[in-house]
């Protein structure tokens, strides 16, 4: 059955400097964190805050390509993970599933407006469990998010 998954944020791993996707199981108290580069968590930082840029980045043009064959992304699945590699499926409407790194699926999913799910197996292999909620370090990640740039993360290296 799957788990429904929604993108807490972008958080930055110490010292290595090292950005995580932090992806929250909606019905579950399990999160699923996934290493990804820097230019990555820059699109989906963008993504998550709405924001146009004023040229399509890589991820906006790979979803305008999908629009130009008269397709939309349906949703995207986090399929499985080998070692510390996750893998990703995104799915369209017209029945297509296109193997993507999960960094840029999330990117395009975020852009798309669509659901993001895993395996159940996934999550328990891999998630962690989600400790209780401190409102105090909700509402400090919520202004450190609010309050990140892309600029952020320049010239970090990094990998999906």
């Amino acid at each position: 059955m799957p788990v429904e998954l929604e993108v807490v944020g972008i958080r930055i791993e110490l010292p290595a400097n090292q950005p995580i996707v932090l992806l929250k199981a909606v019905y579950q108290p399990r999160f699923l964190p996934i290493w990804i580069g820097s230019g990555e968590a820059n699109a989906i930082g963008i993504a998550q805050r709405g924001l146009e840029p004023p040229r399509p980045l890589s991820h906006n043009l790979m979803a305008d390509i999908i629009a130009a064959y008269d397709d939309e992304l349906k949703e995207v699945v986090i399929t499985g993970r080998e070692q510390h590699i996750y893998y990703a499926e995104l799915r369209t409407e017209k029945g297509k599933a296109i193997s993507a790194r999960p960094s840029d699926a999330l990117a395009l999913a975020l852009i798309a407006d669509c659901p993001v799910y895993t395996t159940e197996e996934l999550i328990e292999e891999a998630g962690i469990e989600a400790p209780e909620a401190d409102e105090e370090e909700v509402a400090q990640f919520r202004e450190f998010l609010d309050h990140v740039s892309p600029e952020d993360f320049e010239g970090e290296a990094g990998q999906s």
